[in-house]
């Protein structure tokens, strides 16, 4: 219970920092996985807790690419800024997302005993587009999170897990804030790079 808690608290930190599109979410992103793979072990959920590797490595890349901006677009030393994905990147998404989910159902029910492989595949394959998407600041990820949060709030009521539980339910509700929150930050750094391009002489 205490691991729960502890993981709760780390959550609400790195939903905040998510919000306001802060780099230090990627520090939480390092730390709640190490929590999580406890859990997930202990409940059977092994999906998510091998998502939760995943999660470590991703979180440094993650980090990199938010303090050190994408070097093909930043320009001035920026950092890297909030997009919509193109349509190719909707389509590798979508592709990359069934392929997982097919594999993952795969291994949790041929070398597992998972009750849940359906749902604990499907959390977990669009959990790893979802942090990618993140990872490359495009507002939909919030969208994507939104439909994750859902599914594991039901899944981890179920596997009795209500800390979990009621933490994905909080993020089901601000996942909808966040995307907001992001087009917004979105509008402004468009319009700041206008005055700035404005602003410099050819």
């Amino acid at each position: 219970m205490f691991l729960q808690i502890f993981g709760f608290c780390i959550g609400i930190l790195y939903l905040w920092w998510e919000y306001q599109a802060n780099p230090k979410v990627w520090i939480a992103s390092i730390v709640m996985p190490c929590i999580s793979m406890f859990i997930y072990w202990s409940k059977g959920l092994y999906a998510d807790f091998g998502i939760n590797i995943y999660y470590l490595l991703i979180a440094v890349y993650g980090f990199m690419m938010w303090t050190a901006g994408d070097k093909k677009k930043k320009e001035n030393k920026q950092t890297l800024p909030i997009t919509h994905p193109s349509y190719k990147v909707w389509m590798g998404a979508g592709v990359s997302f069934l392929f997982l989910w097919y594999l993952i159902w795969l291994i949790l029910t041929r070398f597992t005993d998972s009750n849940v492989p359906v749902a604990d595949s499907f959390t977990t394959a669009l959990s790893i587009v979802g942090l990618w998407m993140m990872a490359r600041k495009y507002a939909e990820q919030w969208l994507i999170w939104l439909v994750v949060d859902i599914v594991c709030s039901v899944l981890y009521f179920y596997k009795a897990i209500p800390f979990y539980g009621v933490l994905y339910g909080v993020y089901s509700v601000i996942a909808i804030f966040g995307y907001r929150k992001w087009l917004r930050i979105m509008h402004t750094e468009s319009h700041e790079d206008k005055d700035m391009h404005a602003a410099t002489p050819d």
